[in-house]
Protein backbone atom coordinates (compact mmCIF):
# COMPACT_ATOMS: atom_id res chain seq x y z
CA UNK A 1 0.00 0.00 0.00
CA UNK A 2 1.15 3.28 -0.96
CA UNK A 3 -0.76 6.58 1.06
CA UNK A 4 -0.47 9.63 -1.18
CA UNK A 5 -1.94 12.88 0.82
CA UNK A 6 -5.21 11.23 2.20
CA UNK A 7 -5.31 7.94 -0.42
CA UNK A 8 -4.53 4.62 0.61
CA UNK A 9 -3.42 2.87 -2.97
CA UNK A 10 -2.86 -0.20 -3.77
CA UNK A 11 0.71 -1.10 -5.40
CA UNK A 12 -0.82 -3.19 -7.58
CA UNK A 13 -2.30 -0.71 -9.68
CA UNK A 14 1.21 0.28 -10.35
CA UNK A 15 2.39 -3.42 -10.46
CA UNK A 16 -0.10 -5.09 -12.52
CA UNK A 17 -1.32 -4.62 -16.06
CA UNK A 18 -4.66 -3.54 -17.60
CA UNK A 19 -6.11 -2.08 -20.77
CA UNK A 20 -9.54 -2.82 -21.78
CA UNK A 21 -10.03 -4.88 -25.15
CA UNK A 22 -13.80 -4.33 -25.69
CA UNK A 23 -12.98 -6.40 -28.93
CA UNK A 24 -12.43 -9.42 -26.97
CA UNK A 25 -15.02 -9.21 -23.48
CA UNK A 26 -18.16 -7.49 -25.62
CA UNK A 27 -18.39 -5.42 -22.57
CA UNK A 28 -19.70 -7.82 -20.61
CA UNK A 29 -18.74 -6.20 -17.53
CA UNK A 30 -21.91 -3.97 -18.04
CA UNK A 31 -23.75 -7.17 -17.99
CA UNK A 32 -22.55 -9.76 -15.18
CA UNK A 33 -22.47 -9.07 -11.31
CA UNK A 34 -24.42 -9.23 -8.39
CA UNK A 35 -25.43 -5.76 -8.69
CA UNK A 36 -25.23 -2.60 -10.32
CA UNK A 37 -22.25 0.00 -11.06
CA UNK A 38 -21.47 1.53 -7.89
CA UNK A 39 -22.86 5.86 -7.83
CA UNK A 40 -22.23 8.56 -5.74
CA UNK A 41 -24.76 10.82 -4.67
CA UNK A 42 -24.25 13.51 -7.23
CA UNK A 43 -24.54 10.87 -10.26
CA UNK A 44 -28.16 10.06 -9.53
CA UNK A 45 -29.36 13.81 -9.61
CA UNK A 46 -27.51 14.26 -12.84
CA UNK A 47 -29.07 11.07 -14.40
CA UNK A 48 -32.35 12.16 -14.05
CA UNK A 49 -31.26 15.68 -15.27
CA UNK A 50 -29.72 14.27 -18.70
CA UNK A 51 -32.06 11.59 -18.82
CA UNK A 52 -33.26 12.65 -22.12
CA UNK A 53 -30.21 12.98 -23.82
CA UNK A 54 -29.12 9.25 -22.99
CA UNK A 55 -32.57 7.37 -23.07
CA UNK A 56 -32.84 7.30 -27.37
CA UNK A 57 -29.72 4.89 -26.45
CA UNK A 58 -31.06 2.58 -24.03
CA UNK A 59 -33.14 -0.31 -24.19
CA UNK A 60 -36.93 -0.35 -23.98
CA UNK A 61 -36.27 -2.90 -21.12
CA UNK A 62 -33.59 -0.45 -19.90
CA UNK A 63 -35.92 2.61 -20.00
CA UNK A 64 -39.06 0.38 -18.17
CA UNK A 65 -36.47 -0.50 -15.53
CA UNK A 66 -35.77 3.17 -15.21
CA UNK A 67 -39.45 3.95 -15.19
CA UNK A 68 -40.05 0.78 -12.32
CA UNK A 69 -36.95 1.18 -10.11
CA UNK A 70 -35.57 4.87 -10.53
CA UNK A 71 -32.13 6.33 -11.26
CA UNK A 72 -30.45 4.26 -8.53
CA UNK A 73 -31.56 1.38 -6.43
CA UNK A 74 -29.77 0.60 -2.92
CA UNK A 75 -28.19 -2.57 -2.84
CA UNK A 76 -27.70 -5.15 0.23
CA UNK A 77 -24.55 -3.52 1.20
CA UNK A 78 -27.04 -0.01 1.35
CA UNK A 79 -25.05 1.72 -1.50
CA UNK A 80 -26.71 3.52 -4.44
CA UNK A 81 -25.86 1.42 -7.75
CA UNK A 82 -27.20 1.65 -11.29
CA UNK A 83 -30.92 -0.14 -11.66
CA UNK A 84 -30.31 -3.80 -13.50
CA UNK A 85 -32.75 -5.33 -15.98
CA UNK A 86 -33.48 -9.11 -14.29
CA UNK A 87 -31.03 -8.94 -12.01
CA UNK A 88 -28.06 -8.83 -14.88
CA UNK A 89 -27.75 -6.27 -17.43
CA UNK A 90 -27.29 -2.50 -16.23
CA UNK A 91 -30.88 -0.53 -17.11
CA UNK A 92 -27.88 1.68 -19.02
CA UNK A 93 -26.49 -0.41 -21.58
CA UNK A 94 -27.16 -1.33 -24.86
CA UNK A 95 -25.55 -3.75 -27.80
CA UNK A 96 -24.83 -3.15 -30.82
CA UNK A 97 -22.96 -5.18 -33.11
CA UNK A 98 -22.54 -7.76 -30.32
CA UNK A 99 -20.60 -5.43 -28.00
CA UNK A 100 -22.66 -4.12 -24.75
CA UNK A 101 -22.27 -0.20 -24.55
CA UNK A 102 -23.63 2.06 -22.00
CA UNK A 103 -25.78 4.99 -23.58
CA UNK A 104 -24.96 7.67 -21.48
CA UNK A 105 -21.16 7.26 -22.70
CA UNK A 106 -22.55 6.93 -26.15
CA UNK A 107 -24.82 10.11 -25.86
CA UNK A 108 -21.80 11.93 -24.19
CA UNK A 109 -19.17 10.75 -26.93
CA UNK A 110 -22.03 12.43 -29.74
CA UNK A 111 -21.96 15.55 -28.03
CA UNK A 112 -25.91 15.14 -26.56
CA UNK A 113 -25.13 14.76 -23.11
CA UNK A 114 -22.76 16.80 -20.71
CA UNK A 115 -22.24 13.40 -18.22
CA UNK A 116 -19.61 11.09 -19.33
CA UNK A 117 -20.61 7.79 -17.22
CA UNK A 118 -20.48 6.91 -13.62
CA UNK A 119 -17.10 7.30 -12.18
CA UNK A 120 -17.37 3.83 -10.96
CA UNK A 121 -17.33 2.66 -14.39
CA UNK A 122 -15.12 4.87 -16.01
CA UNK A 123 -12.73 4.04 -13.17
CA UNK A 124 -13.45 -0.02 -13.96
CA UNK A 125 -10.70 -1.76 -12.19
CA UNK A 126 -10.00 0.16 -9.25
CA UNK A 127 -12.32 0.65 -6.54
CA UNK A 128 -12.47 3.54 -4.53
CA UNK A 129 -13.97 3.44 -0.93
CA UNK A 130 -14.40 6.05 1.08
CA UNK A 131 -13.57 6.02 4.57
CA UNK A 132 -15.49 7.75 7.65
CA UNK A 133 -12.11 10.24 8.28
CA UNK A 134 -12.75 11.11 4.59
CA UNK A 135 -9.72 9.28 3.62
CA UNK A 136 -10.04 7.19 0.16
CA UNK A 137 -8.71 3.41 -0.26
CA UNK A 138 -8.03 2.79 -3.94
CA UNK A 139 -7.70 -0.48 -4.74
CA UNK A 140 -7.56 -2.93 -7.86
CA UNK A 141 -10.51 -5.35 -8.60
CA UNK A 142 -9.94 -8.49 -9.94
CA UNK A 143 -12.86 -10.19 -12.05
CA UNK A 144 -12.51 -13.45 -14.74
CA UNK A 145 -14.32 -11.56 -17.07
CA UNK A 146 -11.51 -8.98 -17.37
CA UNK A 147 -8.57 -11.68 -18.31
CA UNK A 148 -8.88 -10.54 -21.66
CA UNK A 149 -8.14 -6.90 -20.25
CA UNK A 150 -5.34 -7.99 -18.51
CA UNK A 151 -3.48 -10.07 -21.35
CA UNK A 152 -3.84 -7.06 -23.71
CA UNK A 153 -2.21 -4.90 -20.51
CA UNK A 154 0.73 -6.92 -20.39
CA UNK A 155 1.25 -7.13 -24.30
CA UNK A 156 1.48 -3.33 -24.04
CA UNK A 157 3.03 -3.31 -20.58
CA UNK A 158 0.58 -0.82 -19.62
CA UNK A 159 -0.11 -0.40 -15.61
CA UNK A 160 -3.90 -0.24 -14.01
CA UNK A 161 -3.39 3.86 -13.41
CA UNK A 162 -1.82 4.46 -16.73
CA UNK A 163 -4.59 2.81 -18.68
CA UNK A 164 -6.73 4.93 -16.37
CA UNK A 165 -5.42 8.07 -16.56
CA UNK A 166 -8.50 10.20 -17.64
CA UNK A 167 -10.92 8.64 -14.83
CA UNK A 168 -7.74 8.72 -12.19
CA UNK A 169 -7.67 12.81 -13.51
CA UNK A 170 -11.07 13.15 -13.54
CA UNK A 171 -11.95 11.96 -9.64
CA UNK A 172 -8.59 13.11 -8.00
CA UNK A 173 -6.97 15.52 -9.98
CA UNK A 174 -4.00 15.98 -12.11
CA UNK A 175 -1.13 16.40 -9.02
CA UNK A 176 -2.83 12.89 -7.57
CA UNK A 177 -1.96 11.15 -10.87
CA UNK A 178 1.81 12.72 -11.39
CA UNK A 179 2.28 11.21 -7.66
CA UNK A 180 1.07 7.88 -8.73
CA UNK A 181 3.85 8.14 -11.63
CA UNK A 182 6.37 9.31 -9.10
CA UNK A 183 5.15 6.45 -6.98
CA UNK A 184 6.41 3.89 -9.96
CA UNK A 185 9.54 5.30 -10.21
CA UNK A 186 9.73 4.48 -6.73
CA UNK A 187 8.47 1.54 -7.05
CA UNK A 188 11.34 0.68 -10.15
CA UNK A 189 13.87 1.88 -7.80
CA UNK A 190 13.37 -0.50 -4.80
CA UNK A 191 13.52 -3.64 -7.05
Amino acid sequence: MIEIDDKIVSADLLRECFACDISRCKGICCVEGDAGAPLELDEVDILEQEYESYAKYMTEEGRREIERQGFMVVDADGDYTTPLINEAECAYAFTEDGITYCAIERAYRNGECSFLKPISCHLYPIRVAQFSNGSYGLNYHRWAVCRDAVECGKKLGLPVYKALKEPIIRRFGEEFYKALECAEELLKEQK
